[in-house]
């Protein structure tokens, strides 16, 4: 032991030596099993069958280690000594030893915030585990919001410890400022207000949730992402339409998929030359059709003739599908329009665009 502490090299003894890589070496063989540890500890509050355990180490664990390096550093780091022969500034004037204590501080607090982000993580994924299926659709549109409101929340905060710790700002003095120069900010990001507002709005209403089909003005599409500027839509051909939140909370809004209902409306074009004694019979039979299936029954179809056209004698047809789903609701349509063909065709009837 006193060979340890005669034995010297840029003023540091072997037992320091010794003593620092001891510690540091401890840290590196151990904090895989704390970072095992603690992804256990977390996922105890977590509920039965959410996210397996596996999910949760594999999130916590590059983080948390890399703060555990960092810790088992700076604790290493303190039985060594600085030559004074170096002559280096102490490390509470600018040198040095001044920028390696502050890029270890930074490097701590980036860690620290790595672990508190994928915390968050974690609970995103509980949450998505959770809100799984067709009846959640109202609670999974929250993921996506909570999760880039609480990422805006997290890089404030770790910005704010950086700039009070690191480059030794007055954060009250700034946020104050902020403060004040808060009505000339918000004069200029009005737009970007008014969207942020309109996501909360949509968020508290629940006009639609992710999966729906609206269509605003000439516009429609199926939801697929509601962010705090504005709202995602892919269009009918697959093209990805972005819209504003402020113009989906201004404007009136159909929701497609929240009616229990589908219309079908034409009018068949008959040859002037129909009969009465065709037309009557007809009329009938196609009310007779719509009406014989199971998604037409509950709203009475409408098969009137509507009157004398200048080419044609018109009968309007109007029918009600019960489905919301469209896929569905052009297959009913097809196959009822199909049996007007044959019972225009039954009763000799010839529409006005056949006529040559």
């Amino acid at each position: 032991m006193e060979r340890l502490h005669k034995w010297v090299w840029l003023e540091n003894t072997a037992f320091d030596l010794l003593a620092f890589l001891g510690v540091l070496l401890v840290g590196i063989l151990i904090r895989r099993f704390i970072s095992n540890s603690f992804s256990k500890l977390v996922y105890r509050f977590i509920p039965v069958e959410s996210v397996s355990i596996q999910d949760c180490i594999q999130l916590l664990r590059k983080p948390f280690e890399l703060l555990l390096f960092w810790v088992f550093l700076y604790l290493a780091s303190q039985n060594l000594h600085i030559p004074q022969t170096w002559n280096i500034a102490s490390i509470d004037k600018f040198g040095l030893l001044y920028l390696v204590k502050k890029t270890f501080e930074t490097t701590l607090i980036l860690s620290f915030t790595w672990v508190i982000i994928r915390l968050m993580k974690v609970g995103i994924l509980v949450a998505q585990e959770k809100w799984k299926g067709v009846g959640e659709k109202a609670k999974q549109q929250f993921i996506p919001f909570i999760n880039d409101l609480s990422m805006v929340f997290i890089i404030t905060g770790a910005s704010f410890v950086l700039l009070g710790r690191i480059f030794e700002v007055d954060v009250v003095a700034l946020i104050t400022g902020v403060g004040l120069g808060g009505l000339a900010l918000a004069l200029a990001a009005r737009e970007t207000l008014e969207n942020l507002f309109a996501s909360f709005t949509i968020f508290l209403d629940l006009p639609f949730v992710v999966g729906d089909t609206i269509q605003v003005g000439t516009i429609s599409g199926d939801i697929e992402k509601i962010g705090f500027r504005s709202t995602r839509l892919r269009g009918v051909d697959g093209n990805l339409i972005v819209i504003p939140n402020r113009l989906l909370t201004s404007q009136s809004l159909e929701n497609l998929t929240d009616r229990e209902f589908r219309r079908a409306k034409f009018t068949l074009t008959c040859d002037l030359q129909t009969q009465t004694n065709q037309i009557e019979p007809a009329i009938a039979a196609i009310e007779k059709t719509i009406l014989e299936d199971a998604l037409c029954k509950k709203k009475a179809p409408k098969v009137v003739f509507e009157g004398f056209g200048l080419y044609a004698l018109e009968i309007s047809v109007t029918f009600f599908v019960q489905t919301k789903d469209f896929a569905k609701f052009q297959l009913v349509k097809q196959e009822i329009n199909l049996q007007i063909l044959q019972i225009l065709e039954a009763n000799q009837i010839k529409l006005a665009s056949s006529v040559k």
